[in-house]
């Protein structure tokens, strides 16, 4: 299994792509992420249309899970985040801002 951390200053897709094919990992489970963001984009699909992608973003301090794959290079990670007032928002993350916490990816190469 490798960690990947993501640190202050860093952005959570660039720095896993980026890690991941450092360590010659093009393929892969990413079978937890948890940490908080201060900021990411998410989108989820349209109701009336599986192809159409609608992509919110937050620009708040927010509580992150999730998980995800990496094949053929391209990392896909879906999430669950926590906001104030127990909120949850949820979907695939696009981009996610990391400044003041950290996200770890724990990923099993394939």
């Amino acid at each position: 299994m490798i960690l990947v951390s993501v640190l202050p200053g860093q952005e959570v897709m660039a720095t896993l792509t980026a890690e991941l094919d450092t360590r010659g990992v093009a393929n892969g489970a990413i079978v937890s992420l948890i940490g908080a963001v201060e900021g990411c984009a998410i989108s989820t699909m349209a109701a009336d249309d599986h192809t159409k992608d609608i992509v919110t973003e937050y620009g708040e301090p927010m509580e992150l899970t999730g998980t995800g794959e990496a094949k053929d290079g391209v990392v896909h990670v879906h999430v669950v985040l926590g906001r104030q007032d127990d909120e949850a928002k949820a979907g695939h993350l696009h981009w996610g801002k990391v400044e003041h916490f950290f996200v770890n990816a724990y990923v099993v190469p394939l």
